[in-house]
């Protein structure tokens, strides 16, 4: 008895199986379950990057966390390369993360390395919705060299046009005339050594004689301070003297204003009083001079005038 196959059910099986054969080589070719996921970064660099590929690694002081996705120059600017990095989801790129060009080994394959990223910095955002974040770079150590070695060849052009102009001809003759009167001076001085020598024990001597005078002005300087001092003491007890005679004139003064105050206004009450009895006395003894006897026995009566009766003049004595 023949068995019955179903032709159309084997080959769609094995079209099936087939399909997913492919596929899953392609999903495990792919990473499968272990595919990582990525961030995209850009980065412009401001200088060469001979010997950076593509998928050229990234490495986070190190360790390998990414690869270079894109290289292309700048639009707008061909002295910057732009870059684009895919670095591994959860990697800590900050804000003051930065990279650097840099090669490995002897080989000069060149990567990317990022370093930099403190604690206290907040992760890398984009400034402009839509476009990638951007890391800070930093020229690479061959920058840097290539930048110090040109620095350094132009400060060495420098310094060599330099001497040259200071080793041109007429400096030459110039210096040249300066050695040869160096020379003269110095045949001078030796000539003239004996000179020299006795005019430097001479000044010697001065220096010494003039130690002697200064060590002997020390007690001159010393009285002479003395003297000051005691001079001062001097002038200090006579401003003393000067400010007591001061107060005793004040306190004369203020008694003689107290006596013109107080006695004086008596005293010419009293002198007022002396010229009445000075001018009564006067009249006294004038009166005396002329009648003594008055004086003694009173004043007489006057003699009667011509036709003048007795009894008349005493009636006239008696109104």
């Amino acid at each position: 008895m023949e068995t019955k196959v179903n032709y159309a059910a084997v080959g769609a099986f094995v079209v099936v199986l087939g399909v997913a054969f492919v596929v899953g080589l392609l999903w495990l070719v792919s990473g499968g379950a272990f595919q990582k996921k990525y961030d995209f970064y850009l980065a412009i660099a401001n200088e060469s990057v001979a010997g950076l590929t593509l998928n050229a690694p990234v490495k986070y002081t190190g360790v390998d966390v990414g690869k270079v996705q894109d290289m292309q120059l700048a639009p707008g600017n061909p002295e910057q390369v732009r870059l684009v990095f895919a670095i591994e989801h959860g990697t800590p790129i900050k804000e003051d993360t930065v990279a650097v060009l840099k090669t490995q080994g002897l080989t000069g394959i060149a990567y990317v390395e990022l370093s930099g990223g403190s604690r206290d910095s907040p992760p890398l955002r984009a400034t402009v919705a839509g476009e990638l974040p951007e890391i800070n770079t930093k020229p690479s150590l061959s920058a840097r060299l290539e930048n110090l070695l040109t620095t350094l060849l132009a400060k060495l052009d420098s310094t060599s046009g330099s001497i040259n102009d200071l080793l041109s001809d007429e400096n030459r003759k110039a210096i040249k005339s300066a050695l040869a009167d160096i020379a003269a001076v110095a045949h001078t001085l030796a000539a003239r050594k004996d000179s020299i020598d006795a005019g430097i024990a001479s000044a010697t001597r001065t220096f010494e004689n003039s130690a002697r005078v200064t060590a002997e002005l020390g007690p001159v300087l010393d009285r002479i301070g003395r003297s000051a001092d005691a001079v001062r003491k001097m002038g200090d007890e006579a401003a003393r003297a000067s400010a007591s005679a001061e107060k005793t004139v004040d306190s004369v003064g203020a008694d003689i204003k107290r006596f013109t105050a107080d006695t004086l206004p008596e005293l010419q009450q009293l002198l007022g009083e002396m010229t009445v009895l000075s001018g009564s006395l006067r009249r006294l003894i004038e009166e005396t001079e002329r009648n003594p006897r008055g004086f003694l026995f009173g004043r007489s009566a006057a003699p009667d005038g011509p036709g003048e009766r007795p009894v008349e003049r005493k009636q006239n004595e008696n109104n």
